[in-house]
């Protein structure tokens, strides 16, 4: 998370209302962000005047400007939740499953916690709903009961609050997604990936351009999401080392091949001595990204 302070603003002691937004559940590149807003009860009027509204209906300068407006204005604080792609794809696949609505649930009441333990006195918080809006209302009202909650749809073009926490999110996945380090660099990677949304063109032919046949797809993507689900038609079965032949590649009895993980690699080259393969030297990008290496000898 990020916020526009780590101590409570002089005004934090009066009753303050805060809204609640997201940019980016649909994509299947790039990171989740929550965004909050939040100022006095008081200063609620001024917030209209500001020309906040729902970030997906501004250009993207006019977002970047009120952004810096409103992080220089010392009676508005705002945080946010960045969730990594990874972090999305673990909990949706996970044994015991998160889905999409757990995980944003979540993460807006951990910003609600949050500016609580900021010293801030909330007493009213709008959210943009996720799921049945009174649902969602019971369940935010139950975790936080001295809180009266507002659940609606299209919350960010209906409430200034909410449209200021539109603009923190948006802005902030955005400069997300600009600035995000490639961790699995290959010389054929490149960074045309477009907005990030299945029914992109640029999107469509990063991913296919990305595949990987053992490993899938880079952490930028939601390997969660059903896009990626027929980029995988024809990818290589897995055996671990422990379980294959001496051979570097066998065949399966279905016919499909399988290849130990130490042979295959982005650039397509195979190592084959042992001082090679232990020392990672020449071995995927995969494994370089996450510092992994191979384990010979067992205490």
């Amino acid at each position: 998370m990020g916020s526009s302070s780590g101590s409570p603003p002089s005004w934090a002691s009066e009753p303050c209302i805060m809204g609640i937004d997201e940019a980016g559940r649909g994509p299947v590149l790039g990171p989740m962000v929550y965004g909050c807003l939040y100022c006095a009860l008081s200063y609620q009027h001024k917030l209209s005047s500001l020309n906040f509204a729902d970030s997906k209906t501004l250009k993207e300068d006019k977002r970047e400007e009120l952004f810096e407006n409103l992080k220089t204005d010392d009676s508005i604080g705002w945080a946010t939740d960045i969730i990594d792609p990874r972090e999305l794809s673990a909990k949706m696949l996970n044994k015991v499953k998160v889905n999409l609505n757990e995980i944003s649930h979540d993460s807006a009441m951990g910003l609600v916690s949050r500016v609580l333990g900021l010293g801030v006195l909330l007493t009213e918080v709008y959210v943009d709903t996720v799921g049945d809006a009174e649902k969602y209302r019971i369940k935010l009202s139950g975790k936080f009961p001295g809180i009266k909650f507002v659940v609606a749809k299209k919350a960010d073009s209906l409430y200034p609050v909410v449209s200021g926490a539109s603009i923190v999110a948006k802005v902030t996945r955005d400069g997300a997604l600009r600035d995000w380090v490639l961790e699995e660099v290959a010389e054929s990677m490149n960074r045309n990936f477009g907005s990030g949304y299945p029914g992109d063109p640029a999107t469509k032919a990063w991913l296919d351009h990305h595949k990987h046949m053992v490993f899938g797809f880079p952490s930028l993507v939601r390997f969660s999401w059903a896009t990626c689900n027929p980029y995988f038609k024809d990818i290589v079965e897995v055996i671990w080392e422990s379980d294959a032949t001496d051979d570097e590649g066998c065949s399966t009895g279905n016919g499909k091949r399988q290849l130990k993980l130490g042979s295959v690699g982005f650039t397509g080259v195979k190592r084959k001595t042992e001082d090679i393969e232990s020392s990672g030297k020449g071995r995927c990008k995969f494994f370089h990204s996450r510092k992994l290496e191979q384990v010979i000898h067992f205490s």
